[in-house]
C-alpha cells in the first residue's frame, strides 16, 4: 500500500517556532511516532507531505524510504494530499495518517486496511463523549456513512451525533485524483476537506466501511502543549501498564518515563520518579530507587542503584551498588561487585572485580584494577588543557583519601598511595608513595575570638 502521513500545519496552538510534528512525545517527535507506526505496515510508497518548517522536518526524519511532497499554502487536508499524488502507486490502495497523530495502534490500521480491502473505502472513527471540535459521521437509517460534516459546518442536529472522524482513511488509489480534483472549499473554513471524498466515493458506487479503534486516545492529536501533555501521559501510563503485566514492581506506575525503550528481567523494582531514556537493560532482580535518571544503559542482575543516582552510556556488571548521588558518564564500564557511591562520578574508566569509591571521588579516562580501594576526595587529573591522558592502576593497590593521580601515570599492583598524596610518576608494584610532609604542633593555641558590640 501508499501511506501518506499529513505534516504541513503551522501547530499556532503550541505557541512555538518549531513545526508542530517536531514536538517531543516521550523524547521522540510526534512525526517519528507516526513514521514508526506506518513502517511496521511495511507500505510500498511512504510520504511525508511537509509545509510550514519543511527543511526542519526533513532534516529530522530524512531516510532513504521517505519521500516529501511539499505544500507551500496550507489549504485543508485534501489540497495536503493533492501533493501527494506525484509520488503514490495507482495500483495500491493509499492509507492517509497524521504527523500529529501518535498513538495509533498498528493493529487498529491492520483492521482498517483489511476492511477496506476490494476498493473500498476505509474511515476510522471514534464514539466520543466529548464530540465538539471534531467532523461528525452521519448515517443513515440503515447506518450506512453517507457523510462527514465538520464542527463548524454542521447544523445542531449534526452537532449532537457523538460518532467523529479520526481522518485517518484508506482510499482506493486510482480515484483519487478524481475525487481530490473534484473538491471544492465551499464551507466555512474556505477550505478543501478530505472528508468531503466520501461523498465523491459513494456517487460512484464505492462502498463505505467503518473501523473503530479499541480505545479512544488512539485517535487524539496535538493541537496545543496541553494535550501534548495529556498525550505524554497516556504514553507513559500504557508502558507503565506493559511493565507491569511484564512482572515488573512499579512502587506508582503513574511516575515513571520510559522515552525510548526499557528492557527488565524477572523481580526488578523500580520506586518512584525514575527517567529512562534510550535503549535500557535491567537485568534480574535489579532495583532502582527514587529519582534516577538511566540513559542508553545495560545493568546487569542484581544491581542496586540508590536514590538520585544519573547513569548515561554505561555498563554496570552484576551485583554492584550505586549511589545515592553517583553519576556514570558515557564510556563507563563497572564488572560484578563494584560499590560507587555518594557524589562519585566516573567518567570513560573502567572498574575492575570488587572495586570500591564510595565517597566524593572523580575517576575518569582511567583502567582500575579488581580489589582497588580509592578513598574519598581522589581525583585523576586527566585533562592538561589540550588532551585527556590515561591513569592505570593496577590490581590490589589502595589509594588513601584526597589522592590526585595526574595522568598519564601508572600504578603496580597492590601498591598504597597514602593519603593526601598527588602522584605523578609511576608507582611500582607493591609500593608505598607519599608526599613528605611536616607537621608543626604548637601547644596551648588560643584560637581568635569575636569583640562584643
Amino acid at each position: 500500500m501508499n501511506i501518506v502521513i499529513l505534516a504541513a500545519g503551522i501547530g499556532k496552538r503550541m505557541h512555538s517556532v518549531r513545526p508542530k510534528v517536531l514536538h517531543a512525545l516521550a523524547n521522540r517527535s510526534l512525526l517519528s511516532h507516526v513514521i514508526a507506526t506506518a513502517r511496521a505496515l511495511e507500505p510500498s510508497q511512504l510520504i511525508v507531505v511537509v509545509g510550514y518548517g519543511a527543511q526542519a522536518i526533513r532534516r529530522a526524519v530524512s531516510a532513504p524510504d521517505i519521500q516529501f511532497a511539499l505544500q507551500t499554502e496550507q489549504q485543508g487536508t485534501g489540497h495536503a494530499v493533492k501533493h501527494a499524488l506525484p509520488f503514490i502507486d495507482p495500483a495500491l490502495p493509499t492509507l492517509i495518517l497524521y504527523g500529529d497523530v501518535p498513538l495509533t495502534r498498528v493493529s487498529t490500521l491492520h483492521r482498517l486496511v483489511d476492511a477496506a480491502a476490494n476498493g473500498c473505502y476505509g474511515v476510522l472513527t471514534v464514539i466520543s463523549d466529548d464530540p465538539h471540535g471534531y467532523g461528525r459521521v452521519v448515517r443513515d437509517c440503515a447506518g450506512r456513512i453517507i457523510r462527514i460534516i465538520e464542527q463548524k459546518d454542521a447544523d445542531p442536529w449534526q452537532q449532537e451525533i457523538r460518532e467523529i472522524n479520526t481522518g485517518i482513511v484508506i482510499s482506493p488509489s486510482g480515484r483519487l485524483d478524481s475525487w481530490l480534483n473534484s473538491l471544492t472549499n465551499n464551507n466555512a473554513q474556505h477550505e478543501f476537506y478530505l472528508t468531503d471524498m466520501v461523498e465523491h466515493a459513494i456517487k460512484d458506487g464505492v462502498e463505505i466501511v467503518s473501523v473503530q479503534p479499541d480505545d479512544v486516545w488512539e485517535a487524539l492529536g496535538v493541537n496545543s502543549k496541553r494535550q501534548l501533555a495529556d498525550l505524554e501521559r497516556i504514553y507513559q501510563r500504557n508502558v507503565a501498564l506493559r511493565l507491569l503485566d511484564a512482572g515488573v514492581t512499579l512502587t506508582d506506575p503513574s511516575r515513571i518515563d520510559v522515552r525510548g525503550t526499557l528492557e527488565c528481567g524477572v523481580e526488578v523494582s523500580i520506586d518512584i520518579n525514575c527517567v529512562f531514556e534510550g535503549h535500557v537493560v535491567l537485568g534480574d532482580h535489579v532495583s532502582i530507587e527514587p529519582n534516577c535518571l538511566i540513559r542508553e544503559a545495560t545493568i546487569a542482575a542484581g544491581t542496586r542503584v540508590d536514590a538520585f543516582t544519573h547513569i548515561d552510556g554505561a555498563y554496570v556488571g552484576e551485583n554492584v551498588v550505586l549511589g545515592p548521588y553517583a553519576r556514570l558518564r558515557p564510556g563507563t564500564v563497572l564488572s560484578s561487585n563494584v560499590h560507587v557511591g555518594n557524589f562519585v562520578e566516573v567518567k570513560n574508566a573502567v572498574l575492575g572485580y570488587g572495586a570500591k569509591a564510595n565517597h566524593l571521588s572523580y575517576i575518569g579516562d582511567a583502567d582500575v584494577g579488581a580489589r582497588v580501594n580509592i578513598g574519598a576526595g581522589t581525583i585523576t587529573c586527566n585533562y592538561d588543557g589540550i588532551n585527556k591522558h590515561r591513569t592505570i592502576i593496577g590490581d590490589d593497590v589502595f589509594v588513601g583519601s584526597d589522592t590526585q593521580l595526574v595522568a598519564p601515570v601508572v600504578v603496580g599492583s597492590g601498591a598504597t598511595l597514602a593519603a593526601g598524596t598527588t602522584v605523578w610518576c609511576d608507582v611500582p608494584a607493591g609500593a608505598l608513595v607519599l608526599n613528605e610532609k611536616t607537621q608543626v604542633t604548637k601547644p596551648g593555641y588560643e584560637r581568635p575570638t569575636k569583640k562584643k558590640t
